[in-house]
């Protein structure tokens, strides 16, 4: 039995949260019995009541189950979008609340710094001997890169997040104790018309995103937010230096944004050349207009008079060049003495000229930011410290930090279709082995041999695309340009095609070099084991190794989270990418090759989610250094980007562990090659029993008869199609993405946990229970690993589970057995190996959070079971009304889970 509601405390920081929740509670059954009625509220509150009951007396499922089935599609839908709008503003206040108990340690001041945060991160540093002179010198290296991707993850809808923000503002306002009664009305106003208005708005688009619909959408959080966050993170770190340090240093940009939307072709048809060209385009178009609205902001700042201040030389210098260069400029008279003013009014015209791409453009940022400097030195030349010099650094950090591009786009393509384009014209490509296939290829990617033009459809997208990156970088600047990423690389070949290709298409600079950084994705768990051999073979080749020179002898290779754990499970994917990481950083060392990962993680914890400070500490020693680059996908932007607070939070932690883990990593530990082989022995078991799940010849139809994957596939979450175009239905074709949402949403978590307890298990018969132990404690990866199983298992329900597998008939009976057995032996061995009492007893708010929410989840996975038995028997039709109340449950379990794909 679980322990009663009415026993659970709050931690004292957290009662404000409490308060807020039932506030908001009461606010959702307000509008509830206005939009529905009062008897539907009574309604809500009676199976709420029930869910509760069943979870503190242990009753079956079935108790709750009953009175849920075969209700009307309609009035299901209704039930479901009731308990989801719940979760919804529960959401909400847990956002708001960690906002508040930030500004709790701000008022605290040094005495008690946030933990993680900038301030902790110096402070830890400095106790480590950290010094002024040693942080000076690692501040130029450090680069930090997220990367935004349209994976669709989101399963909430772009107008819905605007009344979220709706919401956000008039709880936020909440905090400031001063608010008048009447503003306080206001607010709760506010709160209710957006909530109301997200009740009369359907959860799902009727049609999928376009590419362009999926571009404004991340435009959203960079324009919106991090345009907004990104100069207050440097004064946050400035300040954080000064208190630690009682000096300043002069900072260097450590933050950029990559993005791979309109650039992720990877079985995307909607993603060509002319979606490449349109990025480009959009982001920069968007970025300077939001430069010229600063520039005639600061026009209201920036009157200084010169009868009353001195002003620059090198200020006056430059608007007389300005007058002679633009003489159609011409200030108003009554700011004649305003030389700042005039100065604007031609910096102005430049960034209009510079969007127009006409004469007197800016020939880059380089340039705008000189402008913005020579203001700089002047104002501060004459006592202007405190009159502009705020408002124009907060405008160069932005410069600096996206250029003129807003975020660095990334290209994808699969390995197989630059073969498929490449065999069309080099015989004997096909069915070459990989050594042969790099030799037939070297010479078309030194650009000693001319590649024959392309004769197929796939050599004639490719040639457009490498095209449209060579006009980009021509228009925008080798700034704009990403890497280029090759999915299922396998050896040398497939980043040789790609040089090949790229000349073809007239990707070449004046050095008759490509000018493009060649990124391999290992994402099987064959190719991590087979990526050290691949980097040695590569960094060996003559051809690569020119080609290496002209790019800085740097090399970015991307490890693949999602495929690698659909692959072989969980165990073999994490230490797969962690001995990985470490044989190559060997195999770069020994080659003068200065190595980067790029991290492609996703947002549930069998995809490399999770915290993204303990990935960093879990991380191999020395696989950071200063460099972090790291994918971030739907419902995770939303969550760290999706609030100014939050998003400087969220760029506070990652820049506080990048330092922290470049300055200091962890001390070298001996016992971890003791430890090594009992991983080798934990993956290989822990793999072995997850294959003989997925490769049962009967998986496939198990897990679409067990999950609602039939319904995620129809919904409208993103551009790209579920499977990999022209595959059949096998797993290894299924992306990760709906592979994980599905299981998520029966509530079963099997991605991220099978076979996690048959290794254990294997390793403790092999004599290693104390090792484990041992692991469990003082190993950051270990003990991560083990910590990121107890969250998936604490989110799931195995008895819910249970009722989805029963819809798949007999073979319930052969799979099922299997999932409860390992489940039993992996909460068993972790709880075992912790020797804590409840999976989460580490992590107590998290474990709350879960607890409060399982009941309010319950309800909407019983009716999701139902629906679903009901819509397949009715024939799986696209118009059923059943579809629509089967979405609804997948938007509110979603909400409830706080994890899609």
């Amino acid at each position: 039995m679980n322990e009663q509601r009415s026993h659970i405390r709050f931690a004292t920081a957290d009662l404000p949260l409490r308060d807020d929740v039932r506030n908001l509670g009461t606010l959702v059954g307000q509008m509830l019995a206005e939009q529905v009625s009062a008897g539907f509220l009574d309604e809500v509150e009676q199976v709420r009541t029930h869910a509760i009951e069943r979870r503190e007396s242990g009753q079956p499922l079935v108790q709750l189950a009953q009175p849920l089935a075969g209700l009307a599609p309609e009035h299901a839908e209704s039930l479901v979008r009731a308990f989801a709008t719940y979760f919804q503003v529960v959401n909400i206040a847990e956002r708001v609340h960690r906002i508040r108990r930030r500004r709790d340690y701000q008022r605290a001041g040094s005495a008690r710094p946030q933990p993680d945060g900038l301030h902790d991160a110096l402070a830890r540093l400095k106790e480590q001997g950290v010094g002024l002179d040693e942080l000076a010198r690692w501040l130029p290296r450090i680069d930090i890169e997220p990367v935004f991707t349209a994976h669709p993850t989101e399963s909430v809808r772009r107008v819905l997040l605007d009344k979220e923000q709706i919401m956000v503002g008039a709880l936020l306002n909440g905090l400031d104790g001063g608010r008048t009664p009447g503003e306080r009305a206001a607010d709760r106003s506010r709160f209710q018309m957006a909530l109301t208005s997200s009740w009369q708005t359907s959860d799902s688009a009727p049609v999928r995103p376009t590419v362009e619909g999926e571009r404004e959408h991340v435009g959203y959080y960079l324009t919106r937010v991090l345009y907004r966050v990104v100069p207050v993170l440097y004064e946050t770190l400035d300040e954080a230096i000064v208190q630690t340090y009682g000096q300043c240093l002069p900072l260097p940009a450590l933050l950029r944004f990559g993005t791979w939307v309109g650039g992720d072709m990877d079985g995307n048809p909607n993603v060509d050349a002319g979606t490449i060209q349109a990025t480009f385009q959009a982001q920069r178009d968007v970025l300077l207009k939001l430069y010229s609205t600063e520039l005639e902001q600061l026009t209201s700042v920036l009157t200084q008079s010169s009868g009353r201040v001195g002003v620059a030389v090198a200020l006056q210098q430059r608007l007389a060049h300005y007058r002679q260069r633009l003489p159609q400029v011409v200030s108003s008279p009554r700011h004649a003495d305003m030389p700042y003013r005039q100065l604007l009014d031609y910096m102005g015209e430049r960034l209009r000229q510079t969007l127009a791409g006409t004469g007197d453009a800016y020939a880059g940022p380089h340039e705008l930011e000189q402008d913005i400097q020579c203001m700089l030195d002047s104002l501060l030349a004459n006592r202007g410290e405190h009159a502009g010099a705020f408002a124009l650094r907060r405008l160069q950090w932005r410069v600096r930090t996206f250029g003129f591009h807003l975020a660095r786009l990334d290209v994808r393509q699969e390995s197989r279709v630059h073969e498929q384009a490449l065999a069309e014209v080099v015989a004997g490509l096909e069915t070459a082995r990989p050594q042969q296939r790099a030799q037939l290829l070297a010479g078309f990617a030194a650009g000693e041999q001319a590649l024959p033009a392309a004769s197929g459809e796939a050599g004639q997208r490719l040639d457009a695309v490498f095209a449209a990156l060579a006009s980009a970088r021509a228009q925008h600047g080798s700034g704009a340009l990403g890497n280029y990423i090759i999915s299922m690389a396998h050896d040398r070949a497939d980043l040789l095609a790609v040089l090949a290709l790229a000349r073809r298409g007239g990707l070449v600079d004046g050095q008759g070099q490509v000018p493009l950084d060649v990124v391999p994705l290992f994402e099987t768990i064959d190719d991590l084991a087979h990526a050290t051999a691949t980097l040695r073979d590569l960094f060996a080749d003559p051809v690569y190794q020119r080609h290496l020179a002209a790019r800085g002898n740097r090399q970015t290779v991307m490890l693949g989270y999602s495929d690698s754990g659909k692959d072989g499970g969980i165990v073999a994917s994490r230490w797969g990418l962690q001995r990985a990481q470490v044989e190559m950083m060997d195999v770069a060392r020994q080659a003068g090759v200065a190595l980067g990962f790029f991290h492609g993680r996703g947002g549930s914890i069998s995809r490399g989610g999770g915290k993204t400070t303990h990935a960093v500490q879990a991380a191999p020693r020395g696989s950071i250094d200063g460099h972090l680059r790291v994918t971030e996908q739907g419902e995770v932007i939303h969550r760290k980007y999706g609030i100014r607070a939050l998003a400087l939070r969220s760029l506070e932690q990652t820049t506080g562990a990048v330092l922290r883990a470049s300055l200091r990593p962890r001390p070298l530990d001996p016992r971890e090659e003791q430890w090594k082989p009992v991983m080798e022995l934990l993956a290989a078991e822990s793999s072995k029993a997850y294959r003989g799940l997925v490769g049962h010849s009967q998986f496939m139809h198990w897990f679409r008869k067990a999950t609602p994957v039939d319904v995620i596939e129809r919904m409208t979450l993103g551009s790209r199609p579920s499977r990999r175009l022209g595959s059949d239905a096998g797993l290894s074709n299924l992306r990760a993405i709906p592979w994980v949402f599905a299981w998520s949403q029966a509530r079963a978590g099997i991605p991220g946990w099978y076979g996690v307890g048959s290794g254990l298990q294997a390793a403790v018969t092999a004599g290693h229970e104390a090792t484990l132990r041992e692991m469990a404690q003082q190993w950051p990866f270990f003990k991560t690993l083990l910590d990121d199983v107890a969250m998936v298992l604490s989110k799931g329900d195995i008895t819910i589970a249970e009722s989805f597998s029963a819809l798949s008939g007999p073979l319930h009976g052969v799979f099922f057995p299997m999932v409860r057995g390992e489940h039993a032996l992996t909460v068993h061995w972790l709880g075992r190996l912790s020797g804590q009492p409840s999976l989460l007893a580490q992590d107590p708010r998290l474990a709350l959070s879960i607890r409060l929410r399982n009941p309010y989840i319950d309800p909407m996975s019983v009716l999701q079971a139902d629906l679903l038995r009901r819509w397949r028997e009715a024939g799986s039709q696209d118009e059923d009304p059943l579809l629509r109340a089967l979405k609804a449950c997948v938007n509110g379990v979603a909400q409830g889970l706080q994890n899609t794909g």
